[in-house]
């Protein structure tokens, strides 16, 4: 009798110290949350900082506390922005939707068809050429400028649209996208089926094979667009000229202005950056659900 009671105290016990796994997972749900919403603080401060630097006039930018607001000037920065040498800003935005634009929809196609063209059929060193494609992505891009702007010196393509959107036009990251995406998305019984009904490769393609890649190829023009509207490096490289410039080294050279002849454009360059993230922003959202997918289907595969 003795030895029944001990053994019931201890499972009593037992049961007592053993965790609670219902209470162990929901603290690691909480301990998730914090950091998540550690992480969204931290990206979304700067955002912040930019907004509110935005609304200020020159002397509050400086004298004023930089997470609040101090008056209203947003209206008057933005006057003064779109108007500053004759509206040299909205040339500069022009040209960045030029070469991310229509740089990106090219890169796309093409990053598509080779993606393709790599997943579904078969030719003499295919493997080779993958692994060119899978190396060409690892290599900076700041390696690859300076040879460009050698041979675009050489051809005279240097200080023209055509020097950013040759590039744009080449994403060895965008054709592995399109080529894990075929795999996933586009069956050989299919293509089959095409060509057994007299259908052409071109038109396989352009009828079949696209509508088939529209969330890949959605991914590929986001990323690539993004990408391009970012650049820094490049434009700095091959542009000269101030009415071929893209918005960031529009921008950048204003911010040099302070130091170069005394003019202080600083309330001019925080606007424009903050408008400069509007176009990102609305693609995003636009193409969230596109890029969601395409990019968990490339996790998956």
């Amino acid at each position: 009798m003795a030895l029944t009671e001990e053994r019931t105290r201890t499972h009593a016990v037992r049961r007592i110290a053993r965790p609670d796994p219902a209470a162990r997972s929901r603290g690691g749900q909480r301990f998730l949350l914090v950091g998540l919403v550690l992480a969204g603080a931290y990206s979304l401060f700067p955002v912040w900082w930019l907004l509110v630097a935005a609304t200020k006039d020159r002397t509050a930018l400086y004298q004023s506390n930089g997470l609040w607001f101090s008056g209203w000037h947003l209206w008057d920065n933005l006057h003064q922005l779109f108007t500053y040498e004759n509206g040299i800003f909205l040339r500069w935005t022009a040209n960045s939707f030029l070469y991310a634009g229509v740089g990106s929809l090219g890169g796309t196609l093409i990053a598509l068809a080779t993606g393709y063209g790599l997943a579904r059929f078969e030719f003499p060193g295919r493997s080779l050429v993958f692994a060119c494609v899978v190396g060409s992505f690892l290599v900076p891009i700041a390696l690859l400028t300076l040879p460009l702007y050698l041979l675009f010196s050489k051809i005279g393509l240097v200080d023209t649209p055509w020097a950013m959107l040759i590039p744009c036009l080449i994403n060895p990251f965008s054709v592995y996208l399109a080529k894990v995406y075929t795999e996933a998305t586009v069956p050989y019984e299919l293509l089959e089926a095409a060509r057994i009904d007299g259908a052409g490769e071109v038109r396989i393609f352009f009828s079949i094979v696209l509508r088939m890649m529209t969330t890949g190829g959605a991914t590929v023009f986001l990323l690539a667009f993004v990408n391009t509207w970012n650049a820094f490096f490049l434009p700095l490289t091959v542009l000269r000229g101030e009415e071929n410039w893209t918005l960031n080294l529009g921008l950048y050279n204003w911010s040099g202005k302070r130091l170069e002849s005394g003019v202080d454009l600083t309330s001019l360059v925080l606007t424009g950056a903050l408008l400069s993230i509007v176009p990102m922003a609305i693609m995003m959202i636009a193409m969230r659900r596109y890029w969601r997918t395409g990019v968990t289907l490339g996790a998956l595969k």
